[in-house]
């Protein structure tokens, strides 16, 4: 199982939004290169990155912090705001290894289909469900489509890795919907990594134990819990890989 330490950009600066509200942002650097750096030396060969500006506008607008992320040598997983295939190939230009899709996964399963053609395993689909509906446009709007059934679809048309966030529980460090992570795994064939609600090490020993039983799942991304030191990263990391 991969721990993916989490970077949340906005304004140029690494923060966490609760439940991904706009208006409950805590910033934790004004760097966030320093802080892929420092997820680096602790041992992770993976960061998650979102452009959370990108996310809300619907056009990346940190790539210049990015770029200097992926400049540190570790694999970059990069969403938010990558809505047109030209995003997608601006972005692996600058050294992402893979891109997520969102808002246009719910919105065209064509647009999906050309990319995985085109690009295979570095196009993976993020989708945030509230209430097992998914979300769109930076989490401002629930759609009517079932998280569960645009889960199975991407997965018919080739997508190999999903990520799959509850939004209940993204930054309250409350612990992760296990059960709904888990009826995800049981309908998917591809990779799924979860996310949402990690506040303790205990919470990573408990998805290590569904990794154990269902080996489609690939990792989980950890935030806030790494920032209010719940969790040590090292330590996660060394968990994951026994």
């Amino acid at each position: 199982m991969t721990i993916y330490p989490a970077i949340d950009i906005k304004g140029g600066r690494c923060v966490r939004l609760t439940q991904g509200r706009a208006d409950q942002e805590t910033v934790y650097s004004e760097n966030p290169a320093e802080v892929a750096a420092q997820f680096k030396k602790a041992g992770a060969g993976w960061v998650h990155v979102v452009d959370l500006d990108g996310a809300f506008s619907g056009e990346s607008q940190n790539l210049s912090v990015v770029r200097s992320i992926a400049s540190l040598g570790m694999k970059v997983q990069l969403g938010g705001g990558m809505r047109s295939r030209l995003a997608v190939e601006r972005a692996l230009g600058l050294g992402v290894t893979r891109v997520v899709i969102g808002t246009r996964a719910a919105e065209s399963e064509e647009f999906v289909a050309e990319l995985v053609k085109a690009f295979g395993e570095k196009i993976a689909v993020g989708i945030d469900a509230n209430n097992g509906q998914v979300a769109v446009k930076g989490w401002v709007d629930t759609t009517g489509t079932s998280a569960l059934g645009l889960a199975q679809r991407m997965d018919a048309i080739g997508v190999r890795t999903l990520i799959y966030t509850d939004i209940g529980t993204d930054g309250m460090l409350t612990g992760p919907n296990l059960a709904a992570q888990e009826a995800m795994l049981k309908n998917v064939k591809c990779g799924v990594i979860a996310s949402g609600g990690v506040s303790q090490q205990s919470d990573v020993g408990a998805l290590g134990g569904l990794a154990k039983r269902y080996a489609n799942l690939d990792g989980v991304i950890i935030g806030k819990a790494i920032y209010e030191k719940r969790v040590d990263l090292a330590t996660a990391l060394k968990d994951a890989a026994s």
